[in-house]
């Protein structure tokens, strides 16, 4: 009786290890499928691939002249802001070109090298010690693209290579524990089967 009892909750919980790792193996391909669809597409499309250095041209803000968050479609957080322009000397070509925080920044507003968000309190501030922090740095990292599409620059990349790793990192892990629950149940219940069998 006491076996039987013994050999009934053995398999009730092979039977959870087993839903815990199908879920688990499940879950990461919903991550992976999720990652694919949202992160992986700006990582392609970027073409700002090449790292160099830029060095600092000139450094302006016109408050006369706020530009607006315009991409030409009807948002409501569109909102006046300070334009700050920054030219840099792309080392690689020689040539003067603008440098733009991100690549989302040129989408957003190719006028200006940064745009705050909405939520963002004291923007005047902050674009403030944004162009003090170039005038004091001659020379400053940036991406640029080598097929000569874009002639504009970035600052920093939003999806780095390294960036891309770690997104990738969590489903991986998640994908391989489940795996190896389930391998780990397996071997166990043909470990029992073998013994019972002798």
């Amino acid at each position: 009786m006491l076996g039987k009892k013994l050999v009934t909750a053995q398999k009730r919980g092979e039977t959870r290890a087993l839903c815990l790792g199908l879920g688990m193996v499940v879950c990461s391909m919903m991550m992976y499928f999720f990652i694919g669809i949202t992160i992986v597409p700006f990582y392609t499309k970027s073409v700002w691939t090449t790292e160099t250095v830029c060095k600092v041209l000139k450094v302006s803000i016109k408050d006369q002249a706020p530009c607006t968050n315009s991409d030409g479609s009807e948002d409501e957080d569109i909102f006046p802001y300070p334009c700050l322009q920054v030219r840099v000397n792309l080392t690689a070509s020689g040539q003067e070109v603008m440098l733009y925080a991100t690549e989302d920044t040129l989408e957003r507003n190719p006028k200006c090298s940064y745009v705050p968000e909405k939520s963002e309190k004291e923007v005047k501030a902050k674009i403030e010690k944004i162009a003090s922090n170039f005038k004091n740095h001659q020379s400053v990292p940036c991406y640029y693209n080598p097929g000569g599409t874009q002639t504009n620059v970035i600052h920093s990349r939003l999806y780095p290579p390294k960036g891309l790793l770690f997104v990738f990192l969590w489903p991986t892990l998640m994908f391989t524990g489940g795996c190896l629950i389930i391998f780990l149940v397996k071997i166990s219940q043909y470990v029992s089967v073998l013994s019972a069998w002798q």
